[in-house]
């Protein structure tokens, strides 16, 4: 019986311990995420599975993954998780003028994105200069996010890489940050450029001229 005993623990152990780890590691540090668009293209595409890692304060350039049941109010049936990339933190303004994007009146450095969507896709829906303020006044954003200037204490300001289809912070306002399932970490087969773009530009949000 003893020997018994031994050998069912000897095989239950090592499985009960793999399975105590991926919960962790998928609970607490990473989880994989299927990307579910075209939003982030040319860089994320989409059926591409990229790593997400938990943080409680991201960047402004970060690739985040948040519940989108949450926060817009339009979102299609069946989906839930959105992909976008952090403009604005919280007391942020941001801008759109002159062809350029503005973070506290300081440009952005937009080249993980083409020229035509740092462009024409940014103005999309909105013209070729619009603001917070304007964007939080056209009556499309939740509720709670209309008439501000600045993004809230606890929320971000989101942009879709390929802006000219990107549901974003520009239709349904800030993103809380209750609601960020974690960082968006590039695979290692992934491409430098793609690589490039979408982690380390974060260390280079502003335009250095």
């Amino acid at each position: 019986m003893k020997k018994f005993l031994s050998f069912l623990w000897n095989w239950i152990a090592p499985i009960a311990f793999g399975i105590a780890v991926y919960l962790a590691v998928t609970t607490f540090l990473v989880n994989v995420v299927t990307i579910n668009g075209d939003s982030m293209a040319p860089n994320l595409l989409d059926e591409q599975k990229v790593l997400v890692t938990k943080t409680h304060e991201a960047k402004r350039g970060d690739v985040i993954v948040f519940d989108a049941r949450k926060e817009d109010p339009r979102i299609q049936a069946g989906n839930k998780d959105y992909v976008k990339r952090v403009i604005g933190l919280p007391g942020d303004t941001v801008e759109y003028r002159d062809g350029d994007l503005y973070v506290n009146n300081k440009k952005v450095n937009e080249s993980f994105i083409s020229s035509d969507e740092q462009q024409s896709g940014t103005e999309a829906s909105f013209g070729s200069t619009w603001s917070l303020g304007t964007l939080s006044s056209t009556g499309m954003w939740k509720q709670s996010d209309q008439g501000k200037t600045v993004v809230p204490k606890g929320a971000y300001f989101v942009l879709g890489d390929h802006r000219s289809v990107s549901n974003d912070s520009r239709y349904f306002g800030f993103v809380s940050k209750e609601h960020v399932v974690g960082r968006v970490i590039v695979p290692f087969w992934y491409s430098d450029t793609v690589k490039k773009n979408v982690e380390k530009e974060r260390d280079h949000f502003f335009a250095t001229n």
